[in-house]
This record gives structure tokens, sequence and C-alpha cells, in this order.
């Protein structure tokens, strides 16, 4: 007698037992600066974040994977589907995405260091739901650079993938650099070393500003051609190229996370701690900020 295979269900009955969304957020960009295609986003605006799974936690150990980036990718759009290409991500909108999964995965709260000195560090729980609205609240972009009546400068943010090429680079460019202590390597060596470090850290720097302008109106004409953009930077007189630079930090630095204001504990104070008050620096390395 032939006895026929139960029928496997068109559902999979463990579908109760995955994954649900935690949170659901908003991104600081409000979905700008995301290319066609890259973000789907939801009628209200805001992203539901899964936590992350076996798979996530063990890409975030591969240093390879870590180092250009893809395992972050990965990871993004594991556990925020609507986001489609986590290589498009906006910088402004980076903090926000990787707090959110973290929130998602371990709850609000998180182990920082405290430095109390050279030989001390202290343990600080840091409520990341208020990191995350401060991020909201302080989020600024600025676009438009004026820089005389017959010309006018564009700029957005760098996405993650330029991100990513431009911290590589820079990595690659202090091992170099740093090789040139070596007393092992001869004098003639050690200058062409540094003679084509400090080339490739410049070309760098070109590289991350050109590829923030996103438009050059002028009384000749409008372009947004990448080419065009990248010969104007390199042959530009330098107060302009320095304006735009100037308006690029301070971008970056209205957008950075500002450090947590902790109060200091009497343990704190045992240690030397001076003040009511400290600063502690919060910085979201995915290297780090997911162990």
């Amino acid at each position: 007698m032939n006895f026929m295979p139960p029928q496997q269900p068109q559902t999979n009955p463990l579908s109760m037992f995955m994954r649900q969304p935690k949170i659901y957020i908003q991104l600081p960009s409000k979905g700008e600066y995301w290319p066609a295609g890259s973000l789907q986003m939801p009628a209200d605006g805001k992203l539901p974040v899964y936590s992350m799974t076996a798979k996530d936690e063990l890409l975030l150990n591969v240093p390879d994977a870590l180092m250009n980036g893809q395992a972050v990718v990965d990871v993004i759009q594991n556990c925020i589907p609507n986001i489609k290409n986590a290589w498009m991500v906006p910088s402004i909108d980076m903090d926000a995405l990787l707090i959110s999964i973290r929130i998602a995965t371990y709850g609000e709260m998180m182990v920082s260091p405290v430095k109390v000195s050279d030989e001390i560090e202290m343990d600080y729980k840091v409520d990341l739901r208020i990191v995350l609205d401060g991020i909201m609240d302080n989020s600024y972009w600025d676009p438009v650079i004026s820089i005389n009546d017959q010309m006018t400068v564009f700029v957005k943010p760098l996405n993650y993938r330029q991100a990513s090429v431009a911290a590589l680079q820079t990595f690659e460019t202090q091992k170099i650099m740093q090789l040139t202590n070596n007393e092992t390597i001869d004098e003639e060596t050690k200058l062409k070393m540094f003679k084509d470090s400090f080339k490739k850290l410049t070309d760098s720097t070109v590289g991350m500003i050109s590829d923030s302008i996103a438009r050059i109106d002028t009384a000749q004409g409008s372009t947004d051609n990448p080419v065009f953009i990248k010969e104007f930077l390199d042959n530009v007189d330098k107060d302009i190229f320095n304006t735009i630079q100037e308006h690029l930090n301070v971008l970056k630095e209205k957008n950075s996370i500002k450090p947590a204001i902790v109060p200091v504990t009497p343990e704190m104070k045992e240690k030397g701690i001076k003040g009511e008050t400290i600063e502690v620096p919060l910085v979201f390395d995915a290297s780090t900020f997911f162990v």
C-alpha cells in the first residue's frame, strides 16, 4: 500500500514565532536625499524596525565585512525591510538607524564607558531613546552655499557607500603613514611613501567634497555632472573651495551626536571628578556598538 506524504501547508505554521517590528522610527532626512528605489517610505513616514537575527550578529563579527561596510548594509536591510539599498543611506540618517536597531535588539539602555582619568574608567548607562530623540530634534541640513552673486553651490549628505570608501581610504593612508616611523625603512622610501600617502589623503578630501555637491548654479549655466564638478574643484580658487569645505564641516558638526551630560555621583567624586556634571562622548561604531 502506498502512503502519500503529508501535504505541506501553504502558510508557514512557524510564522507567528518569527520576528515582529519592535519599534517604529522617522528618518531625520524625512526621506530626502534617497535615490529612487532605495527606500519604500510608509504613508505615515514611520519605518518598522525588527531585532537582529543570529545571522546578523555573526555578520558583525566578520572584520572584512565590517571594514568595507557590507555587514552594516546587510543588517540594516534585514532589520528595516523598507530600506531596499542601505548603501544609499544619507549620512544624516545612519546614526538613527543603528540606534533604532540596537534598541529593537537589546533594549533602550546601553552601557558606555566614562573615562575618569588615564587610569580609571567607569560604566554609565545611556538611555538610547533620549539620544534618538536628540538626533531627531537637532537634525539640520542647509543645502545652499551662496559663493557670490555669480555662483550658488547646493550640497547633499554623503551616502553610506561614499562615506565607507572615504573611511577606508583614510584608514589605509594612516597605516602607510605609520610605516614611515619604521627605522628599518630607508629615508628615500619613507619620503616616497609620505608623498604618496599625502596625495591619497588630499584626493580623498577633494573626493568627499565633490560627492557632497548636488549642483552648481552660475550666471553661465547650471550643472550636476560629477565630472564637471570634480574638474571645477581641482581648479577653483582656494577661497571658494574653503567656503564649501567650511559649510560642510559646520553641517557635519550640527548633525553629530552630542555628548551625554552625566551627573557626577559620589563614587565619581571619590575618584577625583570635580563639578556637578561631566560630558560622555557617544560614538556609534558598528564594530563595537552591537557587542
